[in-house]
């Protein structure tokens, strides 16, 4: 097992170390974990952790480096880097899948197509699974279908990547590595899913269970002028109600060519063209007039996807991001809240997008941690490249969530940034369980997650009402 010390008997090689891994180019230089560790196995974990213990050192962990907060880099820790540690392992008869935490979606997905099967990962493709599911796993498709089948076929297969968790092994704060699921330390799992930088432990692998690898992708896309903002929002969301489960929706606000665009974009996935088709044409028949651009029923691939998502969130950029689930009251007008963000973008590599979580949000919550629902989820990436540009940047993003935030009752952990504004994660039953279990199974706070627990009480007003109220959360100090 590699360690380098900030010592300063080798910076260079400790400051790669350190950062080469981090996506951000808005790094929190102020944090300086005392050592970093490159582990590639689980006995790596066990070692570092174990050491940490002896020098009264608290543990960070990284899987791939995408935390826009960069929860990995931490004071007085040692940051056990996962990025090296890739296994992934197949039983086809059984659909499940065994990987370790820096596997990226698009890895996972090329090894588990040679099985003729599919894991609906993070939209993004280099983001390590360890983040990704541990946050909830906004995933393909997350919010339009169930996960109450053993076996799972299109049409009954979507959810979020958490709840194709079967268990994780886990190194806990006390040096030891155990296996979590439903039966054996489940208060654990139930953490597992969705506690995401608060969760007391280090992952080592996850269980997960996989479905049949969609046959056919097609998409369709309308991009409209800015001045059709309305129109075009409008028309989408009267879609979604009737939208086939198979059909992922989303609406993003963007530049194109320098010009500030609102495009509708559809993704199904299905097993032959007859049924995409079938998916896709009465959206065509609806569509507003006045497009710039559209493309119906676009032949896509799982590759093509990603290059899309890629471009869309560029490497060595600087990044602040927020988010928020909707509230879907008649009083509450979702176009004109999200106007501000959506036509006032700050640089043109920015982007903000909308997508609705019905039917996910109208069914019984699973056992997990992670617990918020709302009908429609929004999310802001502002991103940009000089450091002069920080403060407008930020500014801007503070701004427009102060008035968005009140139509929210909460944000997702993996679209957000805890310096950003004071908000909340999970509901407030599963903030007060998922304290308790950090308190269980790391009393000492050995883990450092980077999640601060003092962010949200349970006992104050910024927890308990509907909407947030900016204004209470931002002066909030109990």
């Amino acid at each position: 097992m590699l360690i380098l010390w900030d010592d300063g008997s080798d910076s260079a090689a400790y400051d790669d170390a350190c950062w080469a891994k981090v996506f951000n180019a808005r790094r929190p230089k102020h944090r300086r974990p005392r050592a970093v560790t490159k582990a590639r196995s689980k006995g790596d974990v066990l070692t570092a952790v174990r050491l940490a213990i002896h020098l009264n050192l608290r543990v960070a962990v990284r899987s791939g480096g995408h935390s826009f907060e960069t929860w990995s880099i931490q004071e007085n820790s040692i940051l056990v880097d996962l990025c090296e540690y890739k296994q992934v392992n197949v039983d086809p008869v059984g659909r499940i899948v065994t990987a370790t935490p820096s596997v990226t979606s698009r890895e996972i997905n090329d090894v588990l197509a040679c099985e003729d099967l599919f894991f609906p990962g993070g939209h993004c493709p280099d983001v390590g699974l360890g983040g990704f599911l541990l946050q909830g796993g906004m995933g393909w498709n997350c919010a339009r279908g169930d996960l109450q089948r053993k076996f799972l076929t299109l049409s009954q297969n979507w959810g979020w990547g958490c709840e194709f968790l079967q268990g994780v092994d886990v190194v806990t704060a006390q040096g030891t590595l155990i296996y979590c699921d439903t039966s054996q330390n489940s208060d654990l799992f139930w953490a597992a899913r969705g506690g995401g930088p608060a969760f007391p432990g280090i992952v080592t692998r996850f269980h997960l269970r996989v479905m049949p690898c969609p046959q056919v992708i097609r998409s369709s896309c309308y991009v409209f002028p800015q001045t059709l903002y309305q129109t075009a929002f409008r028309w989408a969301i009267a879609l979604v109600d009737d939208l086939d489960t198979d059909t992922e929706l989303t609406a993003k606000a963007y530049y194109q060519q320098s010009e500030p665009c609102f495009s509708i974009i559809f993704t199904t996935f299905k097993h032959n063209i007859h049924d995409a088709m079938r998916a896709l044409q009465p959206i065509q028949d609806s569509r507003p007039a006045g497009t710039l651009w559209e493309g119906f029923c676009t032949p896509e691939s799982m590759s093509s996807l990603y290059a899309v998502q890629a471009s869309a969130n560029p490497k060595d950029h600087r990044y602040t991001v927020d988010s928020g689930f909707l509230v879907d009251d008649s009083d509450i007008d979702i176009v004109s809240v999200l106007a501000g963000t959506f036509l006032t973008l700050p640089h043109e590599k920015s982007h903000a997008f909308w997508t609705p979580m019905r039917p996910w949000s109208r069914r019984k919550i699973p056992e997990m941690a992670l617990s918020l629902q709302a009908d429609y989820y929004f999310a802001v990436y502002t991103i940009w490249e000089d450091e002069s540009d920080d403060e407008r940047c930020q500014g801007w993003l503070r701004w427009v969530m102060k008035n968005a935030a009140r139509s929210c009752v909460g944000a997702y952990v993996g679209d957000s940034e805890f310096s950003n504004r004071r908000t909340r994660y999970w509901s407030r039953p599963s903030t007060e369980r998922l304290m308790e279990i950090r308190g269980k199974w790391d009393p000492q706070g050995r883990i450092a997650g980077g999640y601060p627990d003092t962010l949200i009480h349970s006992h104050c007003r910024c927890c308990t009402m509907v909407g947030e109220d900016p204004d209470i959360m931002e002066n909030c100090n109990k």
